[in-house]
């Protein structure tokens, strides 16, 4: 026996309306394969059920109701095929628009969520409070490498950064190592070099590795790098109850012959 829905099971089986089924049967889109005579309830097939869903499926492809209608009524297959491997094309390119858009939107909620970070940290670091505005991030695991010279950035040594930890391999340890394209500076007790990150290598010399967890970071620039050092260690201890054995500013090139920091100071995971 043919299965037959009432208007309100066709709409939500589609998820639409019963007005809006009631608005494509007047203009003759989907007309219902029954009508009862006397009260004029609607009923819709499953083959009615197909062809709301087609009609759903081309409105999403930002099709008129009356572009959709003559599709519907098409003779000719091969102008079927044509027209709909046209509205296929429009649907990748609908795709392609929405995931540079999710990307935009991505930026900019990283962008609030550090302002976010910034206002809490300075919220709860109101007794006394920094001039300086401080955010926490989450970071993986590094391992980086020392410099055994190189103790902070300048425009010879930045210029060509990473040929200087190469030049400082053997040989035979040249193939064992690759670096990120970032440049850094360690601080430990009375210890302060230059350092690149390692996405490849073996156990050496002056190697150190950064552990995975929160770090509370504050940008800052050569004048005002040490000043900035200094408050987030007495942050790191007054809030989170850490005195850190090490300190990182990561260099940041923010223009041509110009660079300034991120200073970061781990503390764990305790935020």
């Amino acid at each position: 026996m043919k299965k037959f829905f009432s208007i309100g099971e066709a709409a939500k089986a589609v998820h639409t309306t019963a007005e809006t089924l009631r608005h494509y049967d007047r203009i003759g889109l989907v007309k219902p394969s029954k009508k009862d005579e006397w009260t004029g309830y609607r009923y819709y097939s499953e083959n009615d059920i197909v062809r709301l869903n087609t009609v759903r499926a081309l409105l999403l492809m930002d099709l008129s109701l009356s572009e959709i209608k003559n599709v519907l009524e098409y003779d000719d297959l091969k102008k079927t095929v044509e027209f709909l491997e046209h509205a296929e094309e429009k649907a990748d390119e609908k795709i392609a628009a929405l995931e540079a858009s999710k990307a935009k939107i991505r930026l900019a909620r990283s962008d609030y969520e550090k302002k976010l970070d910034i206002q809490r940290m300075n919220q709860g670091y109101a007794s006394k409070k920094s001039p300086y505005s401080f955010y926490i991030k989450t970071l993986p695991e590094r391992v980086i490498l020392l410099s055994d010279t190189l103790q902070s950035p300048t425009l010879e040594n930045l210029w060509n950064y990473l040929s200087h930890f190469y030049e400082k391999l053997t040989p035979k340890l040249k193939d064992c190592f690759s670096f990120e394209d970032v440049a850094g500076i360690y601080t430990e007790s009375d210890l302060t070099r230059m350092f690149a990150v390692c996405t490849k290598y073996k156990d050496v010399d002056n190697m150190k590795i950064l552990p995975q967890g929160k770090y509370l970071c504050a940008d800052c620039n050569e004048e005002n790098r040490a000043d900035v050092l200094k408050e987030l260690l007495k942050a790191a201890r007054d809030k989170y109850g850490v005195s850190p054995s090490f300190s990182v500013q990561m260099i940041v090139i923010s223009g041509i012959l110009h660079w300034n920091y991120e200073a970061q100071i781990y503390i764990g995971n305790r935020a």
